[in-house]
């Protein structure tokens, strides 16, 4: 069973068509790499995964199970977004951590809110926040930030701030983890620091998808590379091939007039 299954999403934005009939499938344990130029879709698709956006058209299903079906024609409560929402763990390209928490508390917060709406919550506050508390010191320690659990965001670097989001989309233990390209905001030192962080994740084989202009990362890290244009999946499939010889001519423009400005 396919740990994620997308299939003929589209979304519209007024008579603007986004996405257009996207399907793909994903394995537990695969890194997915999403690539293409900008307003090709692929943020658009990343917030639909995430319910920040609903899908007009298709279906999601994690692990078998329909988290959006167009065709039930039903409004979701609040209640069932939220839930639905666990299934994913998104890190934004600009952080978006809360500015009046440390980078301790911004890992603990979600974590908290859903703890309130545990039975036991009441009566044993106290030993829940410890292990809500213990459970984000052991992951700002994965990230490398053991010396940084008190500071603000505006005492981090990019760098440090981007590998607390990463720190805070692993606290609720999601299925898949959704990086909307991560290091755009980033100097090539401080984008050598996240990129060693997810490609620690790959090797302890993380669920993963990656939206990314970093082409040797995504050629080098991803099981699967999708490449997007004007809102369809144009190519996708091995990234050795893919990138080595796509069989799409709009594949192979882009590939070369990325490194054209890469250079």
């Amino acid at each position: 069973m396919h740990i994620l299954e997308v299939e003929n999403v589209c979304k519209s934005f007024g008579t603007t068509r986004i996405l257009k009939n996207i399907s793909f499938s994903m394995d537990k344990g695969e890194t997915l790499s999403i690539i293409g130029s900008s307003g090709s879709g692929k943020t658009t698709l990343l917030r639909c995964l995430n319910f920040l956006e609903h899908p007009d058209q298709g279906r999601i299903l994690v692990n078998g199970n329909a988290i959006f079906d167009a065709s039930e024609n039903r409004k979701k409560t609040d209640a069932e977004i939220r839930k639905d929402r666990l299934h994913f763990g998104l890190v934004f390209q600009s952080f978006n951590l809360f500015p009046q928490y440390t980078a301790l508390q911004n890992v603990m917060l979600a974590m908290e809110l859903l703890a309130r709406e545990r039975s036991d919550y009441k009566a044993d506050k106290k030993r829940i926040h410890q292990e809500i508390e213990e459970h984000a010191v052991s992951l700002l320690a994965d990230m490398g930030l053991s010396d940084r659990m008190q500071n603000y965001p505006h005492q981090l670097s990019g760098g440090q701030c981007q590998r607390v989001a990463i720190a805070r989309a692993l606290a609720l233990e999601p299925d898949i983890l959704c990086f909307d390209e991560p290091t755009s905001a980033l100097d090539p030192e401080l984008t050598g620091e996240v990129l060693r962080v997810i490609r620690s994740l790959a090797e302890k084989d993380t669920t993963m998808i990656i939206v990314t202009h970093e082409m040797a990362f995504a050629r080098d890290v991803a099981d699967t590379v999708i490449f997007m244009d004007d809102g369809a999946i144009l190519e996708q499939g091995d990234p050795q091939k893919v990138f080595s010889n796509p069989s799409e001519e709009r594949t192979r423009q882009f590939l070369t007039r990325f490194r054209d400005q890469s250079v």
